[in-house]
C-alpha cells in the first residue's frame, strides 16, 4: 500500500463521490499506460472519473469508462476518449485487488488522476464496498453535524 504525499501532486480529475457511495478500505498508487496524446490531453485538465472502475482483463487490471478527452492538435494521431486503460502495479498488489473483488464483493474505484513530482501521470485507487442507503443518510448526518459544530466554535471565539 502506497501513501501519497497529497501537497505536491496536481490533481488532473478527482471523483468525488467515490467516498460518498463507497467505503473506502485500502488505497494504492497506480501508474497508468497512456499513448503521447492522452498525456496532453491530461495535462489541460478535462478528464473525468465520475463513472470509472477498475477491474481485470487478462490477469491485469484495467481502468475502465474513464474519459480522457481527444486532444484537439493532435489530428489523425489521436486516441480513443473511453478506452481500456492499463494499470501498472506490482503482481502482488493486482492479485491482492482482483482476488479481492472476485471472492469478496469489493469494488476498486479510481479516486483521483493526478501527476507525480516527477511529471508521471498517476491513479489513486481505492478498495470499497458499496454503501446502502442507510450508511450515506449516516454519513451525511455526521458531516452536516461537523459542519455545524465548526461553525459554533467558530462563533463562540
Amino acid at each position: 500500500m502506497a501513501k501519497a504525499n497529497k501537497s505536491a501532486h496536481r490533481v488532473v480529475a478527482d471523483n468525488r463521490k467515490a467516498r460518498f457511495n463507497y467505503e473506502i478500505k485500502d488505497t494504492y498508487e497506480a501508474g497508468i499506460a497512456l499513448s503521447g496524446t492522452e498525456v496532453k490531453s491530461l495535462r489541460t485538465g478535462k478528464a473525468t472519473i465520475g463513472e470509472a472502475y477498475a477491474g481485470p482483463m487478462r490477469e491485469e487490471l484495467y481502468l475502465f469508462n474513464a474519459y480522457i478527452p481527444e486532444y484537439l492538435q493532435a489530428n489523425r494521431f489521436n486516441h480513443e476518449p473511453k478506452r481500456p486503460r492499463k494499470l501498472l502495479l506490482h503482481r502482488r498488489e493486482i492479485d491482492k485487488l482482483i482476488g479481492a473483488t472476485q471472492r469478496e464483493g469489493y469494488t476498486v474505484v479510481p479516486l483521483r488522476i493526478y501527476f507525480n513530482d516527477q511529471g508521471r501521470a498517476k491513479v489513486e485507487l481505492g478498495l470499497g464496498r458499496g454503501k446502502k442507503l442507510h450508511d450515506k443518510r449516516e454519513t451525511e448526518k455526521k458531516r452536516s453535524w461537523e459542519r455545524d459544530k465548526a461553525r459554533i466554535l467558530r462563533e463562540k471565539g
